[in-house]
This record gives structure tokens, C-alpha cells and sequence, in this order.
């Protein structure tokens, strides 16, 4: 390999929804970050099969605030 093109390949902990620590090594970040999740395979619902709303970024409530009036009608039978 040529000196110097290389990233540098360190270890980092990902931390799991539920606290749990993972440590790994990557070219990610400094030696010794924590990367927290949002989303891993205890959370998500392909793997659990819970649905669950993770609204992080706020979209989510912006969209509420921009459609929230319309709503779901529902049929009178």
C-alpha cells in the first residue's frame, strides 16, 4: 500500500437505542468516538416488528403542523 493515501483505521463505539455498547473499527470519526444510533436492528421494524415513529429532524411535526386539519374522515355505514 502507498504511505500517506490511507485514512487512519481506529476503534469507535456505537452506542444501541437501548445502551448498549458495540466496539468496532472504522476510518469514521477519532479513536475512541461514541456514534449514537437512532435507529439499529433492536428498533427497527423490519427486525421487530413494532411500528414506531422517529421523528429526529422535526419533519414529522412539520408535516402535522402543515396537514394536521385535514385528518382522516372516516365513512358513516
Amino acid at each position: 500500500m502507498k504511505k500517506g493515501i490511507h485514512p487512519d483505521y481506529h476503534e469507535i463505539t456505537y452506542v444501541m437505542t437501548d445502551g448498549s455498547k458495540y466496539k468496532t473499527r472504522s476510518t469514521m470519526g477519532k479513536a475512541g468516538d461514541e456514534i449514537r444510533l437512532d435507529i439499529d436492528s433492536k428498533s427497527h421494524p423490519v427486525w421487530t416488528g413494532v411500528q414506531r415513529l422517529v421523528d429526529t429532524g422535526g419533519q414529522l411535526s412539520k408535516f402535522n403542523s402543515k396537514f394536521g386539519a385535514f385528518g382522516l374522515k372516516a365513512e358513516n355505514k
